[in-house]
Formats: structure tokens, sequence, C-alpha cells
């Protein structure tokens, strides 16, 4: 095994007969060690090497994060795309980073069911394509509020800080330990909390093969499982099951993404006889906040890690960073003087440290777990031919007010939707008429609540609101 920048810390620890996973079948580190070298070769021999810039889409999988680390034991720059983009998503991105070389899923015409033991894969070689960024070895893309995603560059440094962080939070799971991983492996709380904090502590990571609540809580049962990572929509579902098995191993239950509810914070705690502890981070640099002991309840997510600096201006976030995270000198007024700015909304307790989330300040929501920018679900209507303005809200879910040509309806409007936009980002409520309110500058109206009230009571444009089948 090559020695590289991560290679002792992930993969030098730990006998070749430990437990390194568990899906359908379990693996050991023997066997991860053995499949990273044998993908290592193959790749050096397809010319990818120390700064190639290398596209990585393929469905969940143990093969998928076995070649994430055999191409960075090749010294590569993994640019990480979600396997679920459609093509009117996908081939933008590749234009935007022109990477050497592009590793995909072979054979998948559409999202992988659940977490795979293997997946086949193909390796292209791109004409053109640009080297690595300087550092940098992983690149990731997180919504903006223009529309136009972020493209997101960690060095090396990065992420073995990140990883420094995870081991210095009390509570984190250590070796021996079976952890449960609900997130996906492609977005960061799930491949740095999940997969690589894991590997680098000797615990042994749990991912079930098909997200049914009950089947998960047997294999937690079975595998005993003491710690899970999720986000609020799995907690949701796994309080909802009846019939659960006693989970006496179960000490830690861990929720990223977004903001975790009361009531399902306290309904879990009643479930399961422990409280959820939430943990905050960005793309742009990983875990920022969080407390594992039990002690903060929504809206809490603890004080910030060791080894983060932040700071408050009005109630915005500050991250202090050493080098800006966005490549391609984009996104300048997101990081100024040393300073990234999340647009996230906190207060801080001034005698604990303790960080409360209040909200967004900008136009990205989190839909289970992932964010989404509601101007590019804008912009995709915008596109219909007989669509002539949108405004797209969230609350409880991502809802459209469109207004458009006589007819239109909201059947046809998420058939569009699907053919260009991720199921995640399609509304599950259209609101449709003929012309949407403005107020007295002649913009679009942006609050959900005013928007509602003038449209029904505008009888001039009568209201046809509909639900998407997406949301069914």
């Amino acid at each position: 095994m090559a020695h590289t920048w991560w290679g002792d810390r992930l993969l030098g620890s730990g006998t070749d007969d430990e437990l390194w996973a568990i899906s359908s079948a379990p693996i050991t580190r023997g066997e991860l060690r053995a499949g990273v070298e044998a993908r290592r070769r193959m790749f050096q021999e397809r010319g990818i090497t120390e700064g190639t810039s290398v596209v990585l889409r393929m469905t969940p999988s143990f093969t998928y994060l076995q070649v994430l680390l055999a191409l960075w034991s090749c010294g590569a720059q993994v640019v990480l795309v979600d396997f679920r983009l459609k093509p009117a998503e996908f081939e933008p991105l590749i234009e935007l980073v022109r990477p050497q070389y592009l590793v995909l899923a072979a054979g998948a015409g559409g999202p992988a069911a659940g977490f795979r033991q293997e997946s086949a894969f193909e390796v292209r070689r791109l004409a053109g394509g640009r080297p690595a960024a300087d550092g940098v070895v992983l690149v990731q893309f997180s919504s903006g509020s223009t529309g136009r995603p972020k493209v997101i560059g960690r060095p090396a440094g990065s992420v073995l800080a990140e990883l420094d962080r995870h081991a210095a939070v009390p509570g984190i799971p250590g070796r021996g330990e079976r952890v449960l991983l609900l997130n996906s492996v492609m977005h960061n709380m799930g491949l740095m909390t999940g997969v690589l904090q894991a590997l680098a502590a000797g615990a042994t990571l749990v991912v079930p093969p098909t997200f049914r609540p009950a089947e998960v809580l047997r294999l937690m049962a079975r595998t005993e499982v003491s710690v899970v990572y999720g986000t609020p929509v799995h907690y949701d579902l796994l309080t909802r099951t009846a019939d659960r098995p006693d989970l006496p191993s179960l000490r830690l239950a861990v929720s990223g993404g977004e903001r975790m509810p009361e009531e399902l914070h306290e309904r879990f705690r009643w479930g399961f006889g422990l409280p959820i502890a939430q943990v905050y981070g960005l793309t742009e640099i990983g875990l920022i906040a969080g407390d594992l002991s039990g002690r903060c309840v929504p809206p809490e997510v603890g004080p910030p890690v060791p080894g983060v600096e932040v700071k408050l201006a009005g109630e915005e976030l500050l991250v202090r960073m050493d080098r800006s995270p966005y490549l391609y000198d984009e996104h300048a007024d997101r990081f100024s003087d040393c300073w990234l700015r999340t647009f996230d909304r906190f207060r801080q307790d001034p005698a604990t440290g303790v960080l409360s989330m209040l909200g967004r300040s900008d136009s990205l929501a989190v839909v289970g777990g992932l964010k989404v920018d509601l101007t590019e679900v804008e912009a995709a209507l915008l596109e219909h031919p007989r669509v002539t303005e949108a405004v797209v809200t969230h609350g409880e879910a991502i809802e459209a007010f469109v207004g458009g040509a006589e007819g239109l309806t909201a059947n046809e409007l998420t058939a569009w939707c699907r053919q260009r936009l991720s199921a995640v980002k399609i509304p599950k409520r259209f609101f449709v008429t003929r012309q949407l309110p403005r107020n007295s500058m002649g913009k679009l109206t942006r609050n959900r609540e005013l928007m509602y009230a003038h449209i029904v009571s505008e009888p001039s444009a009568p209201l046809r609101p509909a639900r998407s089948r997406e949301a069914s």
C-alpha cells in the first residue's frame, strides 16, 4: 500500500482480521486494504497519478468507498458528484470542473435502491481536462444563493484537521464500537463523521442495505450497534415503527444536516430512552459545533468543537478559515479576511458558548438533510414555455407559486421538474395562477403567507392549488 497523506491515519491501524464494516455481509480491514490496493494499481495503469483530477459518481456501496480511498492512494483529486443528479444537473458540473477522468457507475439506469455491497464502475478519460488544484484532495458541491453551485475544495490538511476535531469531542465512537450510518456516504457528515472517523478510530461501520425502518432496527439489534448517525427524517421514521426490538447497546444517537424539531427530540427520547445529540457543520470545513453528552436540547446544538473559531455578526455565524474553500475565485462575498459567512443564524450563550440554531438568512432550504437552493428550482420552472413567473418557498415542504398560461397544471409542472431536478428539489405543492402578486416596487412577493392570502383573495386570478405526485 502506497503511503499517502491519509494512509497511516485511516488504513495503517488495526489487524487484517478486524471487522471494518457490515452491510449485507461483513468486510474485514484486511479485505478493505486488499480492495483499495487492487484498485489503486488499476487506476495507475489507466494513467491516474499525483495531481490528476477525477470525478467520482457511483451508487452508494463499499466499492464506492474503496474506489475513493484508492484514488487518494494515487494522489488524485477526487470530485464527488451525487449519483441522483439528472443529466441537466450533472453535465453543467462537468463543464464547470473539467476533470481529466470520470469514474462512473456501470449499468446503472437510475437511483440505486439502498446501499450495495459491491457495484460495477467504468473509467473514462476526457480530453482537455484540468489538472487538480494545488493541494486540494477533495472537491464537493454545495448549493448557493445565486443558483450556481459552489465548488468547494479541501486540501489534505483540512480533512485531517476535521478528523482531529472529531477525535477531540467527548463521547465520539471509539475502537470496537459499532456505528450505524444512515446519512449518505456522498455528503460530508456521512463521509467524514461516519466513514472516515469510524475508520480512523477503529470502530466498525454498519450500513443498512435498505432503509426500511423495521429492518434497520433489527439490524441494529443483531449487530449490537452502540451509536447511530442520521438526519431528522431517519429518526422520525424510526420512532414511528411499532414492535421495536430491545437495543441495550445503544448509547448515542447523533443528527445533522438540518434543525431537529423539538417534538421529534422528545418522541425519540421517550421511545428509545436517550436524547438525540445534534451537530452542526458545513461542507466548506466540516464539523463546527456539537455536544454528544445529551445535555443540549433543540434548538441548541452545543459549543464549537475544539479547533474551530467562530463569531457572530448580528445573528449570522462566521467561521475562521486559513484560506477560501471555493475554487475558481468565485463566491468572494462569502469569504473575507479569513472569515467564512455561513448564512446560518444562531445565538450563543455567553456563559457556556452553546450555539442555538435559528434558521437561514438566504435562499437555501434544508430538505431531508440536503441543501436545496430555491432559486435553482425557480430557474427550472421558468424554463417551461407556459410559465411566466415563479416563486419557490420552503416551510414544512418546498412549495411553488407559479404564474402562467391558462390550463397549466401541477401534474404538468411536476413532470417538467422530474426531467430537470433531483427528487429532493421538486416542489411538493404547486399554486398555479395567471399572475403572481407583486409589491409596490413591482417585485414579486416572496413571503409565503402574504402570497397565499393575496392569491386566494384575488377574484381575477383564481388559485389552482395541487399536490404534486412526487409528495405521495
